[in-house]
Formats: structure tokens, C-alpha cells, sequence
């Protein structure tokens, strides 16, 4: 079913790099609650629903595309809901939700028609090249800050932190365990490093369970959307197209750089194409609708799958191993939350992943600056904006830009122009993301 000889992989790398991909984003299922409670959604309605939406997401890409690419609630998204719509329009967090629903529904629509398939084709090479370069200076920069290696400054923005904090110390050590192993060609490296940082922060007092093992999980306020009707009237009534169309444009973007980015990174890409693309977008689209009717902001492709894919992972088996690790995950709460909280454990897989994922800038056309500097924007930009979706508007709304005036329109696909003018109204008039 998962073709493991076909992709040169076996059981247990896949396992192991399940294990690696989960243990690397397992912290959103407490950081989207600890978020969305802002938005007065409560902690467990928010942390059931987080599980619910990624299984759902995550088990469609390992059934039905074989993809080793975990979804779940999107940061950042999570934020856009609860300070933007629910603070910004001063709507209930039900009225919301219905936005996200409704979202979903023409996100569903689309990933059935060939249109976003196309449109991963529509999208240049060296886009395509700095969408992943991007994504992984990204995740190394949010990598270096979890672990406090770079900080705030108020005048430079970042600076190196306290390099002699317990914590600090921790995450270096975790970092070289984990250079280490991979530089040994030890298979699972990242996950083994997770396991050696982890039972050192057990022993130092780092890492303690003081609230147990296990809980129930629970669904406080049951279904927050159900009628689809209702939710779309709800949008209406409550003007809240532009949020609508944010949603859309957010989520359709992340997955997709980041399927493309993950994809490359594992040698999944044929060509320009995605195979098996419309199965694997449609994964996001339904866990967004599902999620919705739980309780949980819009779900994305994840860019930690990264993370497995470094360690090994090439098909679905890598997803179907996150599913059911975030279904025993609803049981054991306290027990995710003690480890996802110390950020020394996992973000030095990111840190690491970052690393291999820049590597595809040396594919870049540096020599012909029409191609190189929308690349060099969506690079540059993914961290300094904190968005993956800010870095790619960006290389669409430059790429055409810069080939009209090389005289090279006719160059560019029309999916393009479309979207530059989409990703400017979006950043100029509807505040961005």
C-alpha cells in the first residue's frame, strides 16, 4: 500500500521518522489551545479539536496520497483568529469559526478542480527553489529562538542570547548529539537526539511530570459549526468576506509552498509536478472544514514533516504513524505538555532541518536577476515577517514585476498575474497576515 521498496525505505525508518515529524510539531496541540484562548475558546474544547483536525488531515495524506506530510492547526493562522477576526471585528469565536468553515468549503471545492494543481505547476522553478530555501531559514530561525540561542534586541531586533543559561546549554548539547548521530549516518539521528536531549533534561530538572501521565480528553461546547447554511449566513450577516478570502489565500499559499518545499526535499517532485497532487491537497482543505466544526483555526501542511523527511520518511507510513500518535496524544496531555514545553528537546531538530533545506538556493539562477531577486525576496522574508505566506506574496507580486520589465512578459504564466494582484490587495488593503 505504501510502496516501501519502490521509495527505498522500510518500516522502521518510516516509524521513526513518524516519531521524529510528530515530536517536532506535538507542540501545537498545547500552543494552539494556550492561543485561541485569547479568543475566549476553551483550553480543551481548543486541544481536542487541534488532534481531531490533524488526524483527519493526516490520516487523507497517508491513506490517500502517500505523502510523508503531517497537517495540523497553522500557526500563525491561529493568531489572525484570535486577535484579527475575534479581536479586530469584535465577533464571538462562534461567529468565527463559521468564517473558517466557510473557508474550508471553497477550499474543498477548489482542491476537487484541477485548479490547485495547476497552479503548483504555474509556479516558476526558482520560486519554487526559494519557497523551500525560505522555509528553511524559517523554521531554523524559530528554531534558534525557541531555544534562546538568538533573542530580542530592541534596537537590532535579534542578538545572541545567554549562552550560559541551563536552558541554552541544554539545547546546544541536544543540537551536537544530534549533528552527531546524523553525521554517523545513524538512521532516526533527529528522533534518538530528541530522546538523549530529553533524559538529560529529565536528570537536570528540566523536565519534570508534575501534573501526571493521562487525562481524558474532552469537547466542552460539542460541535461549534454544523449547519453549513448557518455558517455561511453567519459570514454575511457579519460582513466578514475579507476574512473569508484571508483564510483562502493563507492556507491555499502555506500548503502549498510547503508541500512543494517538503516534496523537493524528499525527491518526491516529477518535474514541475506534484504526482498525486489533488489526494494530497484535498488532505488540508477537509481538516480545515473539520476542524472548524470542532473548534480549531485553519489546519495547513506542516513544515516540520521536514524534520521526517531528514530522518528517513518517504511515504504515507511516516503520516500514518503521526496520526496515531496525536490519537494517543488526546489521552496523555499533561505527559505532551511537560515535553513540548521544553524547547531545548525538539527545536534543535529544526535547527538542523533549516540547514538541509537551504541547500536548494544553490539551484537558484543567480545570474539572471528577473529570476533571482523574487527568490531572493520570498528567502529573505519568510523570517523577518514571521510568514510563509508574506515570503511567497511577495516573490509573486516581484516575479511578474521584474519580467515586464525585462520585456519578458509573455514569459509568465497567467495563474501568476492573477495572484500578484490577489497577494497585493491582500497586503495593502486587507492588512496582510
Amino acid at each position: 500500500m505504501f510502496k516501501l521498496k519502490e521509495h527505498q525505505t522500510t518500516v522502521r525508518t518510516e516509524a521513526l521518522a513518524g516519531i521524529t515529524t510528530f515530536l517536532t510539531m506535538v507542540y501545537i496541540v498545547v500552543v494552539n489551545p494556550i492561543i485561541l484562548a485569547d479568543a475566549g475558546v476553551p483550553f480543551d474544547q481548543v486541544f481536542t479539536a487541534t488532534i481531531i483536525a490533524a488526524i483527519v488531515g493526516t490520516l487523507w495524506m497517508a491513506l490517500a496520497a502517500n505523502y510523508p506530510i503531517a497537517i495540523a492547526p497553522g500557526m500563525g493562522l491561529n493568531a489572525y483568529f484570535a486577535y484579527s477576526v475575534v479581536g479586530g471585528h469584535q465577533v464571538s469565536y462562534q461567529v468565527a469559526f463559521a468564517s473558517v468553515f466557510v473557508a474550508g468549503l471553497i477550499f474543498l471545492i477548489l482542491s476537487l478542480t484541477p485548479f490547485r494543481k495547476k497552479l503548483i505547476e504555474a509556479i516558476p522553478a526558482n520560486l519554487k527553489y526559494g519557497i523551500t530555501a525560505g522555509i528553511g531559514l524559517f523554521i531554523a530561525f524559530i528554531g534558534l529562538r525557541l531555544t534562546g540561542i538568538v533573542t530580542d534586541h530592541p534596537e537590532n531586533l535579534v542578538t545572541l542570547g545567554d549562552l550560559s543559561s541551563p536552558p541554552v546549554i541544554l539545547a546546544l548539547i541536544g543540537l551536537a548529539v544530534s549533528l552527531l548521530l546524523m553525521s554517523l549516518n545513524v538512521h532516526g539521528a533527529l528522533f534518538f537526539g530528541m530522546i538523549i536531549t530529553g533524559i538529560i533534561a529529565y536528570f537536570t530538572g528540566e523536565l519534570s511530570f508534575e501534573n501526571g501521565f493521562v487525562s481524558v480528553p474532552s469537547l466542552p461546547e460539542g460541535f461549534m459549526v454544523l449547519n453549513p447554511a448557518d455558517a455561511i449566513g453567519q459570514v454575511i450577516s457579519n460582513g466578514l468576506y475579507a476574512v473569508v478570502f484571508s483564510f483562502l489565500l493563507v492556507t491555499i499559499f502555506d500548503t502549498t509552498g510547503t508541500m512543494i518545499g517538503v516534496a523537493q526535499q524528499a525527491g518526491l517532485m516529477k518535474g514541475n509536478e506534484l504526482p498525486n497532487a489533488r489526494k494530497a491537497l484535498l488532505a488540508d482543505s477537509a481538516a480545515t472544514t473539520v476542524g472548524a466544526m470542532f473548534g480549531t483555526s485553519p489546519t495547513t501542511a506542516y513544515i516540520e514533516s521536514s524534520a521526517g523527511v531528514a530522518a528517513g520518511g518517504r511515504t504515507g507510513l511516516t503520516t500514518l504513524t503521526v496520526a496515531v500518535l496525536f490519537g494517543l496524544t488526546a489521552f496523555f496531555s499533561p505527559l505532551v505538555g511537560a515535553v513540548s514545553g521544553i524547547a531545548a528537546i525538539t527545536a534543535p531538530a529544526l535547527i538542523i532541518v533549516g540547514s538541509l533545506m537551504m541547500g536548494n538556493i544553490a539551484k537558484i539562477n543567480w545570474n539572471e536577476l528577473d529570476e533571482a531577486f523574487p527568490a531572493f525576496l520570498v528567502i529573505i522574508a519568510m523570517p523577518l515577517t514571521s510568514s510563509i505566506a508574506t515570503g511567497i506574496a511577495l516573490g509573486f507580486i516581484s516575479y511578474p514585476l521584474m519580467k515586464i520589465a525585462k520585456g519578458k512578459w509573455r514569459d509568465v504564466h497567467l495563474f501568476v498575474y492573477i495572484f500578484a494582484v490577489l497577494f497585493f490587495i491582500q497586503l495593502v488593503f486587507l492588512g496582510g497576515h
